[in-house]
């Protein structure tokens, strides 16, 4: 089979995924239930942790190889995973160019970097991402993501990068979001992404959040749903001076079925 032909069969089957009511119903009760065994909690990067589905790491790093951003900045570090993930397929973007300019690399200079930001990088994990093959390409600041500080330290890094991708995974709460979002999805170039993470809260019981300061009703879902009428009603632009406008990508929902990113791959359009 073509490659033009089996890529339409591919996206003859996610429309007919899109449409699967029972299978989605399937998927939130498996999704359910494995959160009483912190399934996410489960896999790795590269031997470093990352608290993830499977299913979200696959569909950002298809997202990253179509994109190959210059600059990928992730709001939540964690134990430092998906830095790692996202730091190798930019890994592997910059060797697929050399190959095909004949180049060489040098590892110490990486053109492509991931930030990462987080209110508290605690030192165990610091160290294994700062001891990583992978970490000249992983740049950390440490505070909160929605401090004056942190938000113009990103804005100082991001200015020597043109093709930016955003990934906000840190407190979940609706007015924190919301507040990443009016500050970094100005960032993200256009055709690129900015994924939110966590819009599930929404679609939970509130049960699943007992000690915790986010659930149905402020959460992510309900911040980026605020943040696209923002953009509606109010003429904003991007860093780079044109109109802001971000499209929900229901296709990568429909592919993957289970993500904890409801409605959170926003496309720069």
């Amino acid at each position: 089979m073509a490659i033009a032909e089996f890529k339409k069969e591919v996206q003859n089957n996610i429309f007919e995924l899109s449409k699967d009511k029972l299978l989605a119903k399937s998927s939130k009760a498996w999704f359910e239930q494995s959160l009483v065994n912190k399934y996410s909690y489960n896999f790795t990067s590269f031997s470093v942790p990352i608290i993830q589905y499977p299913q979200d790491m696959v569909a950002l790093q298809e997202l990253i190889w179509e994109i190959k951003p210059d600059l990928i900045i992730e709001a939540g570090i964690a134990h430092g995973g998906s830095l790692i993930q996202s730091a190798s397929v930019l890994a592997m973007i910059e060797h697929a160019e050399a190959v095909a300019s004949n180049s060489l690399i040098d590892p110490s200079k990486p053109k492509r970097k991931v930030l990462g930001l987080d209110i508290d990088i605690r030192q165990h994990n610091k160290e294994v991402i700062k001891k990583h093959f992978l970490s000249s390409r992983i740049h950390m600041i440490e505070g909160s993501s929605i401090s004056e500080e942190v938000i113009k330290g990103v804005h100082e890094f991001a200015k020597d990068f043109s093709n930016i991708l955003v990934i906000l995974d840190s407190n979940h709460t609706h007015d924190h979001v919301l507040s990443e979002l009016k500050a970094y999805a100005p960032l993200v170039s256009k055709g690129s992404y900015c994924v939110v993470y966590d819009t599930i809260i929404e679609d939970l019981p509130e049960t699943q959040f007992p000690n915790r300061p986010w659930g149905p009703g402020d959460n992510p879902k309900t911040a980026l749903h605020e943040y696209l009428k923002l953009l509606e009603d109010q003429n904003l632009t991007a860093i780079d001076g044109e109109k802001l406008n971000f499209s929900v990508d229901k296709n990568i929902e429909s592919k993957i079925q289970i993500t904890v990113g409801p409605d959170g791959y926003l496309k720069r359009i």
